[in-house]
């Protein structure tokens, strides 16, 4: 089978498939150039697809023997399920290698957004940008805050049980309340939106984006919140809206935001650029090379399984 890869990614992670003797057509530069992809299209069997790169009804149209889109990542937004589903094509993602990365990220920031560490080391490095002091540069501690968990998935109970491991309380908000057995494991109490929204003094988003979630975090949300609330989102950018995000930071409506992902990335609203109260980084959320490798492999587990006709696959359609 021909697979074509849209991005030039770790090659350890795609060995089976090789072993397999299919044959895997890299760019060679970073990814293929709009046209090149079109062309190459032609004669693929199966597409790796990365969520930089849209897949769109115009990609499917071009590729007639395409039988399997095998996106690497857990996110599939960017890819026209619909369309491809219509064409009896099968969409699968990656969602357990991108569980404990993202959790990891997700406490990080909430950690270094308690603490200004990205605030402090920015300062310290200025002469006289800070003042030493018993009372100087204060945060906020974990221990004995309510962490708010939007989407208690497998990521959401991956970062409520390193929250827990910091003396955390944990609330959650989900389209189902878990099981009361995975509640009692991560001490978790199940609650509705608009008290998570009020009660919490940390708000992890960690929901799909679908037309149900886009903005989840607007403007009457944010007057909801306590003014001493920290928001983190390693999920989706649309799930805030990220003017009113702005807005809510710079007139002290919310105490700060760790934002790995973004509305219209990698534009960032201009904003959130100047305002010490936020810590940014580029949507990278399974940034580690282990856990690109292991997204690969998990992706030539789903080609190799579907091309065999036996074995999970990890479906989105």
């Amino acid at each position: 089978m021909k697979i074509l890869v849209v991005y030039d990614l770790p090659r350890e992670g795609f060995k089976a498939l090789t072993d397999a003797g299919h044959e895997l057509f890299f760019p060679k530069e970073t990814l293929f150039s709009g046209e090149e992809l079109l062309d190459r299209l032609t004669d693929a069997d199966v597409v790796v697809s990365v969520f930089t790169q849209p897949f769109t009804a115009e990609h499917i149209d071009a590729a007639a023997h395409l039988k399997l889109i095998a996106n690497y990542g857990v996110g599939f937004n960017t890819i026209d399920v619909e369309y491809a589903t219509k064409h009896g094509i099968t969409v699968t993602n990656t969602p357990d290698p991108v569980i404990e990365p993202t959790a990891e990220l997700a406490m990080t920031l909430m950690l270094a957004l308690s603490r200004k560490i990205t605030e402090l080391d920015r300062k310290i490095r200025i002469e006289n940008g800070l003042k030493w002091g018993i009372m100087e540069n204060l945060g906020d501690s974990l221990q004995n805050k309510t962490l708010g968990i939007i989407g208690m998935g497998n990521i959401g109970q991956s970062l409520a049980r390193r929250a827990l491991a910091n003396g955390m309380n944990i609330i959650y908000y989900n389209r189902h309340k878990l099981d009361p057995l995975i509640e009692k494991q991560y001490h978790a109490k199940y609650v509705d939106q608009n008290t998570l929204l009020t009660d919490a003094d940390y708000i992890s988003l960690n929901a799909p984006y679908t037309r149900e979630t886009h903005h989840i975090l607007n403007k009457a949300a944010f007057e909801k919140m306590k003014p001493t609330v920290y928001i983190v989102n390693t999920a989706r950018g649309p799930l805030i809206d990220e003017v009113a995000l702005a807005e809510a930071l710079k007139t002290g409506r919310i105490a700060g935001a760790g934002l790995d992902v973004f509305e219209n990335e990698p534009d960032i609203h201009a904003d959130l650029l100047n305002l010490e109260n936020v810590i940014m980084v580029p949507h990278v959320g399974t940034g580690t090379i282990d856990t690109r490798i292991e997204i690969g492999k998990c992706v030539s587990k789903n080609i190799l399984n579907f091309l065999n006709g036996k074995g999970e696959i990890d479906k989105v359609n």
